[in-house]
């Protein structure tokens, strides 16, 4: 069974920032399950047993190599999207986590082309389908 089509797969998804109003992206390489190409924020799912903070501690540290200085929960999101001519149902807990940009690194060569710092004036194109609504959702915490 896959989780997010077989039944309701649960997510972090974090928007890591320096504190000076800019926000780390990355862009999704063709190794990644879909969306080649478009840039996104980090996230990804749970392990068995473990705790939400843990999972957002451990996301961030495997994409980025960097630990969070601050997290702040920002809300959640259901995503209903398609892949694979499958419908699929995510939960995405949605973080606000300031880091140190002098430490982070690409921990995922494989699936992650380029890193990049921004600010929300000069997002770049394209986006991954999810993204626009995050900056939506959460534009006056952000």
């Amino acid at each position: 069974m896959k989780k997010g089509v077989d039944y309701t797969g649960v997510c972090v998804v974090f928007y890591c920032h320096d504190g000076q109003g800019n926000v780390l992206m990355h862009k999704r390489s063709n190794k990644c399950r879909d969306e080649f190409g478009c840039w996104d924020i980090g996230g990804g799912g749970f392990e068995f047993g473990e705790q939400v903070l843990e999972a957002v501690g451990r996301e961030i540290f495997e994409e980025y190599g960097v630990c969070s200085l601050e997290i702040e929960h920002l809300g959640y999101r259901d995503v209903h999207r398609e892949h694979d001519g499958k419908p699929t149902h995510w939960v995405a807990l949605d973080f606000k986590v300031r880091i140190d940009p002098s430490q982070v690194i690409n921990g995922e060569p494989e699936k992650i082309e380029e890193l990049g710092w921004f600010t929300m004036d000069s997002i770049p194109d394209p986006i991954h389908s999810q993204l626009g609504t995050f900056f939506d959702n959460y534009k006056h915490k952000l």
